[in-house]
């Protein structure tokens, strides 16, 4: 079930939203968040709001709904499903008016739920792309831009050639950035956590921040570094964060063959404790 708000209504389906020549279909200038209803539950539902506000104007785009006014609408929203539905939830910022540069006040506004079960903690298989994530320089890689995933759906459509689930990507120099949609943790060889450090070449996800704040209180420290692709194929663990699967393991990732290891399992866990408490 999709369900819609814009406009200044509820509507379900395929709700249209663009004409033929709004600047965010020919122009690419559109943002969206993503954040999850799990059984009415809705962890760091604010944090993504106000995400989602910062990208837009990062790409020149205004809401036109503050945190507050977008928070009603979202709880308004799950109301109208059932009460145990684990839900995806999608705010929209999408520019109208301009050519080449938005009119920014023009920018639309629009919310979607939809039933998205949470996927069950199992293993995955990853593979090594040739794309890359680019500098800062070079796109908006500190807002979550929907111009972005052309190059992360690249970089799947291209592992999953090879007949692997997911992508792995490098950064402009050459260590590993994330998945193609996603954070990235390993457990290395000799036992420590750790996890990509901040660049600028890809999004510092609310679940990553939040798996990680987790973590540090039982005691486990995550080491926030620059990660050779060689200690992948020698990890313990590899797992992923992310808004739609919060935490997943990755069980082989090229010929290396992975457990679900007691880090990722303990994150899953801690994770959906937290989630029981939001």
């Amino acid at each position: 079930m999709y369900l819609t708000y814009f406009n200044g209504q509820w509507a379900e389906g395929n709700v249209p939203l663009y004409g033929a020549m709004d600047h965010s279909l020919w122009l690419g200038s559109s943002v969206f968040d993503g954040a999850r209803s799990l059984a009415g539950k809705l962890p760091d539902l604010r944090p993504h709001l106000e995400r989602v506000i910062s990208s837009a104007d990062k790409l020149g785009l205004a809401c036109p709904l503050s945190v507050d006014e977008m928070e009603a609408l979202v709880y308004e929203g799950v109301a109208k499903f059932a009460p145990d539905a684990e839900l995806y939830v999608r705010p929209l910022v999408f520019g109208t008016e301009g050519f080449l540069i938005p009119v920014a006040d023009k920018s639309q506004f629009a919310l979607t739920l939809f039933d998205a079960p949470l996927p069950p903690f199992a293993g995955f298989s990853a593979g090594l792309s040739t794309m890359r994530r680019p500098q800062p320089s070079m796109a908006p890689t500190d807002a979550k831009a929907s111009a972005l995933y052309a190059n992360s759906t690249r970089a799947m459509r291209e592992v999953k050639a090879r007949g692997f689930e997911q992508a792995i990507m490098l950064d402009g120099e050459g260590h590993v950035a994330e998945f193609g949609a996603s954070n990235l943790f390993l457990v290395t060889a000799d036992g420590k956590v750790v996890t990509p450090r901040l660049n600028g070449t890809f999004l510092a996800g609310i679940t990553r921040a939040r798996v990680m704040a987790l973590l540090a209180g039982v005691g486990i420290e995550v080491e926030e570094r620059t990660v050779d692709e060689a200690e992948l194929r020698t990890a313990r663990e590899i797992f992923s964060t992310g808004n739609y699967g919060k935490v997943t393991p990755c069980t082989r990732y090229e010929d290396h063959v992975l457990e679900v290891g007691p880090v990722a399992s303990q994150a899953r866990e801690l994770y959906m404790a937290f989630t029981q408490a939001a």
